[in-house]
């Protein structure tokens, strides 16, 4: 019973969330279809539809949604066919594939979430994070990518920015330690670490339903001050 003079919180109505989800979608996608392109109108509101039925099931959040699909657009009016949520064939799923011809690309979108359970150690956890993508996706196209939003500074391992030839033993072993510290099922092995390769990073502007792609050793220098 509500106490005299307040009102009692109602609670939330089931599928109350994935109605805000789709209405923010709907209103990317609408803005998205401004741009004439044809394969723009015939590919977007299909990767629309395939995130909203991902997030019904509760596995996806709108922050990463909406990176996902900028980084699309991007991609299709450079000429790929782009799937979203794509289950690659260990049975990884990577956030962005797309195919021009023969070639591959993957782009995995950071948001910068750190859980709870890491608040004491946010900057290794990432750090990781990143290491055991780049490691684990990589090998599965020709060019691999992280995208992120303008506001968030990636960690990005310098090491990973490094042909292989040029990677230390001792660089290669902290890179281990640091995915060993949160992967281990199953663990990043050697071998992916030594073998990963990052094509670009892409900084991601939603409101210009932009994306800007630098080299990873020049975002490394911008980045850097922010980790010392």
């Amino acid at each position: 019973m509500a106490l005299a003079g307040t009102q009692a919180v109602q609670p939330k109505k089931r599928g109350e969330s994935q109605n805000v989800y789709e209405k923010d979608v709907d209103v990317l996608i609408q803005r998205m279809l401004g741009d004439p392109a044809p394969e723009v109108q015939r590919q977007m509101p299909i990767l629309a539809e395939r995130l909203k039925d991902l997030r019904e099931r509760n596995m996806l959040k709108i922050n990463h949604s909406v990176l996902e699909l900028v980084v699309a657009k991007h991609l299709i009016r450079d000429g790929y066919e782009v799937y979203l949520e794509h289950t690659l064939e260990s049975g990884l799923t990577c956030d962005v594939f797309a195919r021009k011809g023969m070639g591959t690309f993957i782009v995995e979108v950071e948001t910068g979430y750190v859980p709870p359970s890491h608040a004491l150690d946010p900057v290794d956890y990432i750090k990781a994070r990143i290491a055991s993508k780049i490691a684990r996706y990589s090998g599965y196209c020709n060019k691999f990518s992280l995208g992120s939003p303008a506001h968030y500074i990636m960690p990005i391992p310098a090491m990973l920015t490094k042909p292989a030839r040029f990677r230390e033993q001792g660089e290669i072993a902290l890179v281990k330690r640091y995915c060993d510290m949160y992967y281990s099922n199953p663990p990043v092995s050697n071998d992916e670490i030594v073998n990963a390769h990052i094509h670009s990073v892409q900084i991601i502007d939603v409101e210009n339903l932009a994306v800007h792609e630098v080299e990873p050793t020049e975002y490394l220098v911008r980045s850097a001050p922010w980790y010392m």
